[in-house]
């Protein structure tokens, strides 16, 4: 399987590196910066190019699109038309332009796809995916699901100002930036009849758009979800708490057993411990270990094109309600 990655910032690496783990050893590597070009040959071996377009006449099976958000849609296309399946970083987009024009070619070339919401694949959200299917706190009545990190703090070594994520014209802002939020509790709890938010540039980082989201979710199903969500937040949180007529569920990423559940009729919290050993970087694999596999049997991902550009609507809505102040339905 040969596989082309477009964009070899920290992300575009990672999955290289990870690739490779899994025995994909034939990558083909696009930047337009020299040195991490060099740094994708030297740590994967992959093969280097600076166009996009000469990388496509490698005939590359799968194309990784790792860019900045606002250009995931034209290299996808670009990709897309060229023949490749598509593992497409969150968020698909920053705007609704080529949504549908994509959506069209990967019909027509019957491709593969994927959007790169790797909180699915996380043992936390999977677990609280179980339980809920095997009803192990009764009917859901509310859920609150909270993330929050300082955002000079991702990339130490780096000025945050100049990353996607603090500019509006290059796709970022914290909704988009942490839409697989919005996607694992769509995931979760079905899907979503209308959005409000609330929220802004709040703090005094200098960038030109929101940092911070409250995000209240309608679902079909008759509950709503509180989202909470920020660059501002330190030390970094990510947790979800779901409550049902029989009990609740607490995911905390940063607490030591990370996932239990009370179940009233015992009136006993369970505790589901992490696998042994594991790491952050385990729900990325198990990511790609999807992703291959279905490309393999060519049957469509958990969250194909259709998913990603559902949940990138809902959170196109989300930014269209703060800037408005009314509730937008989905």
């Amino acid at each position: 399987m040969r596989v082309l990655i477009i964009g070899c910032g920290s992300i575009g690496m990672r999955h290289m590196r990870n690739l490779k783990s899994l025995g994909v050893n034939n990558l083909i590597a696009v930047d337009f910066v020299e040195d991490r070009l060099k740094y994708a040959q030297d740590e994967c071996g992959a093969q280097p190019f600076d166009s996009l377009d000469n990388a496509l006449q490698t005939g590359a099976d799968v194309a990784f699109i790792t860019t900045p958000s606002h250009l995931h849609v034209s290299n996808a296309l670009q990709a897309a038309q060229a023949g490749c399946h598509l593992f497409i970083e969150k968020p698909l987009a920053h705007s609704e332009d080529g949504l549908n024009e994509l959506v069209e070619v990967v019909q027509q070339n019957n491709l593969i796809t994927m959007l790169g919401c790797n909180t699915r694949f996380h043992h936390g959200p999977a677990a609280i995916k179980r339980l809920l299917g095997e009803g192990a706190i009764g009917r859901v009545t509310s859920a609150t699901l909270n993330a929050g990190n300082y955002l000079p703090d991702w990339h130490p070594d780096r000025d945050y100002r100049l990353r996607y994520s603090a500019q509006r014209a290059m796709g970022g802002g914290v909704v988009l930036d942490a839409i697989q939020e919005i996607d694992y509790a769509r995931w979760l709890f079905g899907e979503v009849l209308e959005v409000f938010g609330y929220g802004g540039k709040l703090s005094s980082l200098d960038i030109d758009v929101e940092d911070t989201a409250n995000i209240l979710m309608k679902f079909k199903v008759g509950f709503s979800a509180m989202i909470h969500i920020d660059y501002i937040q330190r030390p970094y949180a990510r947790s979800c708490r779901v409550i049902g007529e029989e009990g609740t569920i607490i995911w905390d990423i940063t607490a030591p057993s990370q996932l239990q559940w009370f179940f009233a009729k015992t009136g006993q919290w369970n505790v589901i411990e992490p696998p042994q050993n594991y790491t952050i970087n385990d729900m990325y694999i198990k990511e790609l270990c999807h992703l291959l596999d279905c490309v393999k049997q060519h049957k469509q991902t958990a969250i194909d094109i259709q998913e990603a550009v559902q949940v990138t609507r809902i959170a196109l809505a989300i930014k269209n309600s703060i800037i408005t102040g009314q509730k937008v339905a989905v």
